[in-house]
């Protein structure tokens, strides 16, 4: 059994697809096969930047069911 994919391990993976495209020594099935495996990573990390957002924004409803908006700080200040 695989282990659970996750946003940072697809990112990586699809880095490296990327890499290894780019460098254009792959034979062309090869080339292909990573090239599909990349459109997979692609739409998985996509579906989870979908999901994210559908959180945050729920999160940021206020009791009415209005949004508000704000500014993310990374800044503890």
């Amino acid at each position: 059994m695989a282990a659970k994919q996750t946003f940072e391990k697809a990112i990586k993976q699809l880095e490296q697809i990327v890499n290894d495209l780019e460098t254009g020594d792959l034979p062309l099935e090869k080339a292909l096969k990573k090239f599909e495996d990349g459109v997979t990573l692609s739409k998985f990390c996509n579906e989870q930047l979908d999901k994210t957002e559908k959180k945050v924004t729920l999160l940021l409803k206020d009791g009415q069911g209005n949004l508000t908006e704000t500014l993310f700080s990374t800044s503890s200040k």
